[in-house]
């Protein structure tokens, strides 16, 4: 077997498979289908300071090669998290990271401050694909001022691997990626979801109850796949890739456009296995290739 370990900043991955938050629950759902230790690491939903409904259903809908969802981060919040969630998850085996949203840059922090406290989760993701209230509505991530002011205000609390996650609804990535760089990220994991629609034409009425929503699935894997690979040349931290990687040949391809290690999202909800089969496509394909670790690939794109 060739050495399928990775670090992300501090943070030590036995492989480089990543579940995405908001596709595998806490990890405990999937161990009836396989050994969620193996996996690299496991970023459980998405955790608000306060409790969060959720929007009105309908709030998901099928598309050509992918998914939209509106979810809109239902969770317990983050006491919640801590009392009855971090007891049953502390103990697997494996990273588990906590996915951080919020609707104004105190709530972010608060939130991280009391994960930091959390012995057993060892990193955060920040999602700053969330609309700042302060701001009208406007996503903290997309503008360079934006990411890199709520990027640094959790840095200066949170003392442990710091992710942020990056929207694509920008017109340049690489420029956020740099702001997240510059206010404290350990490491930029992209791409969250990109923004679309879908019509009922016979009831002449969208399909989500939020008009738009966050599309996900294969559809989105070249896009996804472009801008790791601008990402991966403009800053010095770990770039984790993801968006539409439904198998071991889609997380190679991320890995070789410079991604340290990927997050399989919508292909879990087809698939409850598919972390492990692509943990050991990607061993495969090393032992076929005759390299001896995946750190060998990363990056390795021949332009």
């Amino acid at each position: 077997m060739a050495d399928l370990s990775v670090n992300i900043g501090e943070l030590q991955m036995k492989n480089p498979v990543m579940t995405a938050s908001g596709t595998f629950g806490y990890g405990e759902e999937f161990a009836d289908f396989i050994d969620i230790a193996r996996i690299g690491g496991i970023i459980v939903k998405g955790t608000t300071l306060h409790k969060r409904e959720g929007n009105p259903y309908p709030r998901m809908a099928e598309t050509p090669s992918g998914m939209l969802n509106a979810v809109g981060l239902q969770n317990k919040g983050v006491h919640y998290f801590v009392e009855h969630i971090y007891p049953r998850i502390k103990d697997i085996q494996t990273n588990m990271i906590v996915n951080v949203s919020g609707s104004a840059i105190e709530d972010y922090v608060e939130t991280a401050s009391i994960i930091n406290e959390l012995v057993n989760i060892p990193a955060i993701e920040l999602n700053i694909s969330c609309p700042n209230v302060k701001q009208g509505g406007m996503a903290f991530g997309v503008t360079a001022k934006g990411a890199e002011e709520v990027v640094k205000a959790v840095r200066d609390v949170y003392k442990k691997t710091l992710i942020v996650k990056l929207s694509p609804n920008v017109t340049d990535i690489t420029e956020i990626a740099r702001a997240a760089e510059n206010g404290g990220a350990d490491s930029v994991s992209l791409i969250n979801t990109l923004l679309g629609m879908a019509i009922d034409a016979e009831k002449r009425r969208p399909l989500l109850s939020t008009v738009t929503g966050g599309m996900s699935g294969a559809a989105v894997k070249p896009i996804a796949l472009r801008m790791v690979w601008q990402v991966a040349k403009a800053v010095k931290i770990p770039v984790i890739g993801l968006g539409g990687i439904m198998n071991w040949r889609d997380a190679v391809e991320f890995l070789l456009a410079g991604a340290s290690a990927i997050q399989i999202g919508t292909a879990n909800f087809i698939d409850p296995a598919i972390t492990i089969k692509v943990a050991e496509g990607i061993n495969d394909y090393l032992d076929r290739h005759g390299f001896k670790s995946v750190k060998e690939i990363i990056g390795a794109l021949e332009v």
